[in-house]
């Protein structure tokens, strides 16, 4: 099902400064944090999600993605926030609380688990949201059928350790906030083909799924 309607009204509330992007169009922000984690994993991987959606959608997108550090003028400017990496992240009390701010506030993060750093994440947000639980999502949210149809729901991309993907959310008023996307490696399969091999079928179901989560958070 496709919700163009829900698209532009929730791109008229995405409008950013001209001193850094054009006005009104959908920005990725990756987070780039400390602690040791490779936060620029899989560089390919947002600018090809981005020109997918610009072909597939009638969303307009600026085609190259930011690297922002919480707490610096293009963060507070980032609606959509995205978080990778396969080790330790490490923010401070201050940085914690932004992010929270900005989260319970109108922002939403995306958190892909590109293997290795589940138990770092999951540490994370017990800091953010001591008062809030990841709840997995049933395979009949919205998430999963929004743009293009997952009736299993999370698609699995890359293989680790033979586990079943998850997807992961906190919520705040009934907006989701925060989505964890474990053990599927979306970001492997929106990356160049040449990089991991992964199948075309594969890459098309991880950028279809990617479509999904944009669309879901465009429409809250």
């Amino acid at each position: 099902m496709r919700t163009y309607i829900f698209i532009f009204i929730a791109l008229s509330n995405i409008l950013l400064p001209d001193w850094e992007y054009q006005p009104g169009n959908f920005s990725i922000s990756r987070i780039h944090y400390t602690g040791g984690g490779d936060w620029y994993s899989d560089p390919s991987s947002i600018p090809n999600l981005l020109n997918y959606i610009q072909k597939n959608t009638l969303i307009k997108v600026n085609p190259e993605q930011n690297i922002v550090k919480i707490g610096d003028d293009q963060f507070h400017f980032s609606n959509y926030l995205y978080l990778t990496g396969h080790g330790n992240i490490k923010l401070s009390n201050n940085e914690i609380a932004m992010l929270r701010s900005h989260l319970l506030n109108g922002g939403f993060l995306h958190a892909d688990d590109n293997y290795g750093l589940d138990k770092s994440f999951r540490k994370l947000t017990s800091k953010l949201f001591p008062e809030k639980d990841l709840v997995e999502l049933p395979f009949s949210h919205d998430l999963f059928h929004c743009y293009y149809d997952f009736p299993l729901g999370l698609p699995k991309i890359h293989e680790h350790n033979n586990d079943s993907p998850q997807a992961l959310a906190i919520f705040h008023n009934k907006r989701m906030i925060l989505l964890y996307t474990y053990e599927s490696d979306l970001g492997d399969g929106w990356e160049d083909q040449r990089v991991h091999s992964i199948p075309q079928e594969k890459r098309e179901s991880a950028l279809k799924m990617g479509t999904n989560i944009i669309v879901y958070a465009l429409s809250r």
